[in-house]
């Protein structure tokens, strides 16, 4: 039985996303897989990664809770919007609040390397856009992928990051929405 966990970044909890939260778990849950949840939104935290790297601000237990449910997943699925190309503020500080030295990755002493804390895990991020994907790809170079696979999950050993893409969302009608959530269903089905 895979243990999986869902990370669902969007801070309104009227958006497409969630249906596609629920759409994945749904998937899960029919293959007999253990799903867990975290909606980032619902968590109380301060989202500051007040005194940076210099002092370590004591983790809130909503974030203590987290940190527990992501060390327990074996897969971490991540869905959130990109907004001006990136993640919402809320689940940067998510980032920023739980994947810390010592926890996530560590540097090793006098050198420029460090150890990836996280390995053994893989993830899947389902992103959704108001543009089409290749232009994202093409165009803003995906900074939202970038950060989120390459130097956030990767740089602390989880791999192979998935990435797919919804949208465009803006505009979209019911029938293709029925679509992406059908593809999602599967998804999680296949423990993607």
């Amino acid at each position: 039985m895979k243990k999986i966990l869902i990370i669902n970044g969007h801070p309104n909890a009227e958006s497409f996303n969630f249906g596609i939260a629920e759409s994945y778990k749904n998937g899960a849950l029919a293959s007999n897989a253990q799903v867990e949840t975290i909606v980032i939104n619902d968590l109380k935290f301060n989202p500051n990664l007040q005194f940076g790297y210099q002092k370590r601000t004591e983790l809130e237990p909503d974030l203590l809770e987290a940190w527990q449910k992501i060390q327990n997943a074996e897969h971490l699925v991540w869905i959130h919007p990109v907004w001006w190309g990136g993640l919402p503020a809320i689940t940067k500080g998510f980032i920023d609040r739980l994947f810390l030295p010592g926890m996530a990755f560590q540097y090793r002493e006098n050198s420029v390397w460090w150890d990836k804390l996280l390995k053994g895990k893989t993830a899947h991020i389902i992103t959704t856009l108001d543009q089409p994907s290749w232009y994202y790809r093409l165009f803003f170079g995906r900074p939202s992928v970038n950060q989120l696979k390459k130097s956030t999950l990767e740089f602390c050993g989880i791999k192979p990051v998935k990435v797919s893409y919804i949208g465009i969302i803006k505009g979209s009608e019911e029938s293709q929405r029925k679509k992406w959530l059908e593809k999602v269903y599967n998804f999680g089905l296949q423990n993607k």
